[in-house]
């Protein structure tokens, strides 16, 4: 079998893969069983005379072959995706721009962008999905999305060991911030300092998720009352009393009554970066466009409140 038979289903299967990380979530998100999705990479694999995955405990990693064939399967798909849209009268890609986020950027930044492009480009359709730092990284790298917004804490490596390196522009940098209720005695000053952080019930992040959830680098085990990823969640147990939680500083304008946010003096400067993440080629047009709204709405929502 040589790889110009290999079918367009195992492309779409195989990109899955790449982006998602693991047989599992590529199955769970194409409506698959893991072994209908086995069955497609390990006839591909036979297309192309080679492994294309490193199988680990912890997932699946491209080889050097599978990076070749991902890049050009997106290529592929895309174009027979635009023919299909053409053919049935639909705009075509070039007018469609995929954009990913974290979290916290669709409390205000995203939602502000795509309203103000709405307004300049109502031509441009934007189709966005949140996600994890490292789930859009691999997202990027498959093809499936054009943009992507990350977040980035130090030291501020890159987001992969990948090549080419992927081309990365600070939108915004600000410090870490203390959401705390109103009522408590923190509450009452301008700041916190870190020394009045010790012995407090923390609300927070699940699994590996720094965007909100304990201090970093306190020299004590923190008593965590509760866990939650949604950051609204987290906010609105704080607003109930039930402890304090980090938050980045561009959510301050949207947490709910009841909370208060302030700056925490002392110790090492703990700063956030918001990064727009891309492939490093030419931005079509529709994508540039909304490159460039993202970057005026960072600069709306940094301003000092």
């Amino acid at each position: 079998m040589a790889f110009t038979d290999a079918s367009l289903t195992a492309l779409r299967v195989f990109r899955e893969v790449a982006e998602r990380g693991t047989l599992t979530a590529a199955a769970t998100a194409l409506g698959y069983t893991q072994s209908a999705v086995s069955r497609q990479i390990a006839s591909l694999e036979r297309a192309a005379g080679t492994p294309l995955l490193e199988r680990r405990h912890d997932g699946v990693r491209l080889t050097p072959a599978g990076h070749v064939v991902v890049r050009r399967a997106a290529t592929v798909i895309d174009q027979v995706d635009a023919t299909a849209r053409e053919l049935a009268g639909l705009p075509d890609e070039h007018g469609t721009v995929r954009l990913g986020w974290f979290a916290s950027a669709g409390s205000g930044l995203v939602p502000r962008a795509l309203a103000a492009l709405r307004r300049t480009h109502p031509a441009i359709t934007v189709i966005s999905r949140e996600g994890s730092t490292p789930a859009l990284v691999r997202a990027l790298r498959a093809g499936t999305l054009d943009l992507a917004l990350v977040a980035s804490a130090p030291p501020f490596r890159p987001l992969d060991s990948e090549t080419p390196a992927l081309e990365l522009q600070v939108l915004t940098e600000r410090s870490l911030r203390l959401a705390v209720p109103d009522t408590h005695p923190l509450a009452r000053g301008e700041f916190v300092d870190i020394a009045d952080l010790h012995g407090r019930r923390w609300i927070a992040g699940s699994g590996d998720d720094q965007v909100m959830g304990v201090w970093p680098g306190l020299d004590e085990r923190p008593e965590i009352a509760h866990t939650a990823r949604d950051w609204l969640a987290k906010l609105h147990l704080v607003a109930a009393g039930c402890g304090i939680t980090t938050v980045p500083a561009s959510l301050t304008a949207v947490v709910p009554a009841g909370v208060r946010v302030l700056p925490v003096r002392g110790g090492p400067r703990e700063q956030r970066r918001l990064l727009l993440a891309r492939l490093p080629r030419p931005l079509p047009e529709p994508a540039d466009h909304l490159a460039a709204a993202l970057r005026a709405a960072a600069i709306e929502t940094s301003a000092p409140l």
